[in-house]
């Protein structure tokens, strides 16, 4: 079969493209054959550009996921048995060094529960050095009032997710209650030890798991209140490249796990484990969408497949003149996949160019229709987001036009085939 199709493309030559280009024009009585090669290449127009635009939204989302998610969380942790690092001043600065890695910051994370008036909330409390942690993450862009640099050590400041000041009912210069849940021993038995904080500033990351559970305090305060002396919890990195993560979080780990090493077991994670679940739904989404759609281009390619078994009906006499003129059985059916193949092409072209530019222009498109029609797509107090992201990535572009392009070029085997069967006396018989 793969010798067959072989020797088929072989004898392409001008004849074949000429006359298959001119059976892709109407003439005369062809009108309704050319009506549904239009609506076929409309059809293929249509289904490419629809995938390109929805894999480049959902690639916009998985961008904007991943910035806001980076915002708060950094590109790789190093922590180490019971959640404690010692050592970590030493770490810090070896992991520094390394290839990739931009900055280093270290930080103590706990539980707490947060009390306000009749409010209570439970909430992850990280203690933070700011000058360090502005160089790890983008939290400070996520500031809403006040910044990071306002906290400062043995002043208790706090700074809240907006969602959770909310709850607690906490506003700027509030003293919240901050209970960490390891006792201390007292003559009425053990009690959470209690401390009072004073909030400094909100921040708003656009992520709910954040901004309705995380608050930040100095790092010399959760040392004090979580009794870690001179341990933290781990210390977070920030490479050049984000893409690369398990490959320096794996080379990491290595070396810091060697057999050698006295101090025990050292934990290296990266945002993608952190947060796979978020990142796994939405590519198993996107692969999902691009089923979807390419089914529906399959639909509109395999309406070639009734256009090219129409023209081959009508050009019976054409086919049996040019067998007795000497042409082969491959050069008839190279003539009907030429014609096959220049409406896929043409439509995988249009499809191509209108959804690259829908997609590169959606942020103007969009509000445009929100303004015209009076609606939104995207409500802010429900998804977080008001505007439609959209992230083209060619090769995405690449892959749809070949897919495009050979769905149509098996859509015209069948009919070519039977196209190159026809017996020219039979075929003139009636003519």
């Amino acid at each position: 079969m793969l010798q067959k199709i072989k020797s088929i493309f072989a004898h392409f030559s001008v004849f074949e493209l000429f006359v298959g280009m001119r059976y892709t024009r109407a003439k005369r009585k062809n009108h309704f054959i050319s009506f549904i090669s239009l609506t076929s290449m409309i059809g293929i127009a249509l289904g490419v550009a629809a995938l390109i635009i929805v894999l480049s939204v959902m690639n916009g989302f998985q961008k904007d996921l991943r910035t806001r998610i980076l915002g708060v969380a950094s590109h790789l942790e190093i922590t180490g048995s019971n959640n404690t690092l010692s050592d970590w001043p030493n770490i810090a600065e070896s992991s520094v060094k390394r290839e990739h890695v931009l900055a280093s910051a270290p930080y103590i994370t706990a539980q707490a529960m947060l009390s306000y008036g009749q409010g209570v909330q439970g909430a992850i409390i990280r203690g933070v050095i700011p000058a360090a942690e502005d160089k790890v993450a983008d939290l400070g862009k996520s500031m809403r009032v006040g910044t990071l640099n306002d906290l400062r050590a043995g002043e208790f400041g706090i700074i809240l997710g907006t969602d959770l000041a909310y709850n607690l009912g906490a506003q700027m210069g509030d003293k919240v209650v901050v209970m960490a849940p390891q006792g201390q021993f007292t003559p009425a038995g053990v009690v959470p030890r209690l401390k009072q904080f004073t909030v400094i500033g909100l921040f708003s990351s656009g992520m709910q798991e954040y901004d309705a559970g995380l608050a930040l305090i100095h790092m010399d305060d959760a040392a004090k209140l979580y009794r870690m002396d001179n341990k933290v919890s781990g210390v977070r990195l920030k490479l050049d490249d984000l893409f690369i993560a398990p490959n320096v979080a794996a080379s990491i780990s290595k070396d810091l796990n060697q057999p050698s090493n006295p101090t025990g077991a050292y934990y290296v994670t990266d945002w993608t484990q952190q947060h796979s679940n978020f990142f796994k739904a939405v590519q198993m989404e996107k692969r999902v969408m691009f089923i979807i759609l390419t089914l529906i281009v399959a639909v509109a390619a395999f309406n070639i497949v009734s256009t090219l078994v129409m023209a081959v009906t009508d050009k019976r006499a054409d086919i049996a003149i040019m067998r007795t003129f000497g042409a082969s059985p491959a050069s008839i059916m190279a003539i009907f996949i030429v014609q096959g193949a220049l409406i896929g092409l043409i439509g995988t072209l249009i499809g191509a160019v209108f959804g690259v530019i829908v997609a590169l222009n959606i942020d103007v498109i969009i509000p445009f229709i929100e303004g015209l029609f009076h609606i939104q797509f995207l409500a802010k107090d429900v998804y977080q987001i008001s505007e439609v992201p959209s992230d083209l990535i060619w090769s995405d572009v690449t892959t749809i036009v070949i897919v495009s392009f050979v769905l149509s070029l098996l859509a015209t085997l069948y009919p070519s085939w039977r196209a190159s069967k026809i017996n020219p006396a039979e075929a003139l018989r009636y003519e």
